[in-house]
């Protein structure tokens, strides 16, 4: 995880662009954020009102644990402070934490036990790694972004939480890891949506392939994840 301000909000602001460039933000809603490391309780996030197309490294607002600017101008949202905060306080592992409502992943919490199912090598790369949530509002208030901070602390090893009605909040060691699970899972929910579309049933991977894919995947997430964010930025000028 990079110790410097500056590297972490060019990383931080590229995920924003990279992910309204892959059509995958909703308006000016949703929001990013990521730990600034230090002794005392720092969070950048991005303000409200300023479009993910447009963002850049100065935008990012600079936060304490009470939501409070410190850095930057502009207006935290209620439903990111109450998400992003309590989130990254449930897991430490999570100093990067994305939520959005793309929409594949979003469509899955919309449908009656809706999964992502173990179909496709892919998907095989959340193998107990996800959770789900039941939809509680928009986390306007505080305690909502509690509850939902508890999908995360009754289940540690998840990375990537369903909220039913709502969307998914995918949280990562570094920016680079966390965008890296965005991306894929879109993926992932994506081919299953469309294979469903069918009207057949899904061939499921038999179980001992599944934690074979998933324990592939995990021995080069970190480097894939970093080289393929680099790649994005490269290619985006970022």
């Amino acid at each position: 995880m990079p110790t410097d301000v500056k590297t972490l909000r060019r990383e931080l602001a590229a995920a924003l662009r990279l992910t309204a460039a892959f059509d995958l933000n909703e308006g000016i809603c949703n929001h990013f954020s990521v730990v600034v490391p230090g002794a005392d309780e720092r969070y950048l996030i991005n303000p409200y009102g300023v479009h993910w197309g447009e963002m850049r490294p100065d935008d990012l607002l600079l936060i304490d644990g009470d939501g409070t600017v410190i850095e930057g101008w502009g207006e935290v949202e209620a439903t990111a402070r109450n998400i992003h905060i309590a989130g990254h306080r449930a897991n430490p592992r999570h100093q990067a934490i994305l939520h959005v409502h793309m929409p594949h992943a979003t469509a899955l919490t919309m449908v009656e036990g809706g999964r992502l199912e173990m179909a496709h090598q892919t998907a095989c790369r959340f193998l107990g790694r996800m959770a789900h949530q039941g939809f509680g509002g928009v986390a306007l208030n505080a305690e909502e972004g509690e509850r939902i901070a508890q999908a995360q602390k009754d289940n540690p090893h998840a990375d990537v939480i369903f909220l039913d009605h709502h969307g998914v909040s995918i949280g990562g060691p570094t920016v680079a890891v966390a965008f890296d699970d965005l991306y894929y899972l879109e993926r992932a929910c994506r081919q299953q949506i469309l294979a469903q579309s069918t009207g057949l049933p899904l061939k499921i991977i038999p179980e001992e392939h599944q934690k074979q894919t998933a324990r592939e995947w995990m021995q080069v997430l970190d480097y894939q994840a970093t080289k393929h964010f680099e790649a994005l930025m490269r290619l985006n000028g970022l």
